[in-house]
């Protein structure tokens, strides 16, 4: 290859990495608009285990600045360790209104979405949050998430999350990779208007939309059904309005499988889900691109210099984009590692379909659908 050819495949990598820092830049400028009302709520909050930082997690989002709101808590079984933690927040939150469901039938093969349908019923409120069980808020949050539903064009809002790592060096990979690989790709797709995510970290709506998608029903068997939630409220014609609100991720991965399984398996999710998209998802690994394309010109001097460029400008884009939207910087050495260890992740995401999630392995199926291929513990 050609000093001109390795610039030539460097272009589109850089160009993306510029587009990420602009979106960045675009998305930290935006405020959270006060609303003139603020309707009571129903928070739903899934469990599953007793994961590390659970009662802070969830405390947080039952000390809100709101009027009125309630929050669910709904665990599938009797023995889930999650239970002590739930009844330790509501003994120490008497004032607050706090249910506890406790249900383990499971119409779908997602349990999380089943755990959802079986807490819906204990909901008194017209808009309901839901929000998964590893995030971490403050106490403006539901005023700013459920602020963008007075305005009878969105259906549903979203927030984008950061990753916190909890401590040890898998935690600030796990973590760098949400803030340094999906916030940005998110960020640009926001920004072009392609996509229109719908994630995890925060989904409200208000209950007649849900129920006009056909309920939770509509996703039982959906491995993104955070995704397929917004989709099925766009095909009412509603928008999804993505609130300027980061939530947090607090993460706590205890070795480098752990990682990879949870890696592997949003990556296989979401080549299931976009295959072409993800395939060109490719131009996002800057670092690793660019020392392929310089030992494919033999390591020629500037093919060198073309790789000490792209670090480079990987991490004054990595350092903006931080600052820009308060991530964790702790670690910033780690980034080339980083990089390449999602770069195997991607290609790993091609040699097979099966995804290990809650002790349970399943195959994803083209489109996202995904079936329960047996047990298997971790």
């Amino acid at each position: 290859m050609t000093d001109i050819g390795l610039a030539l495949v460097l272009i589109l990598a850089w160009a993306y990495l510029i587009g990420s820092t602009v979106a960045a830049l675009r998305f930290a400028r935006r405020r959270i608009a006060p609303a003139a009302e603020q309707p009571a709520v129903s928070v739903l909050k899934p469990l599953h285990g007793a994961d590390p930082g659970l009662y802070e997690n969830l405390r947080s989002f039952v000390d809100q600045d709101y009027p009125e709101m309630q929050v669910v808590l709904g665990v599938r079984h009797s023995a889930d360790a999650a239970l002590p933690i739930a009844r330790g927040l509501m003994r120490n939150r008497p004032e607050r209104e706090i249910e506890l469901v406790i249900d383990p039938r499971a119409a779908g093969s997602n349990l999380k979405v089943a755990n959802l349908q079986n807490m819906l019923p204990a909901a008194r409120h017209d808009i309901i949050v839901l929000a998964d069980s590893d995030m971490h808020v403050d106490s403006r949050y539901l005023a700013a998430v459920t602020a963008p539903l007075q305005d009878p064009g969105n259906g549903l809002v979203t927030c984008l999350y950061k990753g916190v790592p909890l401590g040890g060096v898998w935690s600030q990979l796990a973590a760098m990779h949400i803030n340094f690989a999906f916030l940005p790709s998110a960020l640009v797709g926001q920004m072009l208007r392609v996509g229109d995510g719908c994630f995890g970290a925060t989904i409200a709506l208000h209950r007649g939309v849900l129920e006009r998608i056909g309920g939770f029903a509509r996703i039982r068997d959906e491995l993104a059904d955070d995704h397929r939630l917004g989709d099925a409220v766009r095909e009412l014609g509603l928008s999804t309005a993505l609130s300027p609100y980061i939530v947090e991720n607090r993460l706590d991965e205890s070795s480098l499988a752990s990682l990879w399984r949870h890696e592997l398996r949003w990556a296989r999710t979401v080549r299931a889900m976009a295959p072409y998209g993800f395939a060109g998802s490719i131009v996002t690994h800057t670092i690793v691109m660019a020392a392929l394309a310089a030992a494919a010109s033999g390591f020629s001097a500037a093919g060198c210099w073309l790789v000490l460029a792209s670090c480079l400008m990987r991490w004054i884009s990595a350092g903006i984009i931080a600052r820009s939207l308060a991530l964790p910087i702790g670690g910033f050495w780690l980034l080339p590692l980083r990089d390449i260890l999602s770069f195997a992740v991607f290609l790993g995401s091609f040699c097979g379909r099966s995804v290990l999630w809650r002790d349970q392995l399943f195959r994803v199926e083209p489109g996202g659908r995904m079936t329960v291929e047996g047990d298997k513990s971790v």
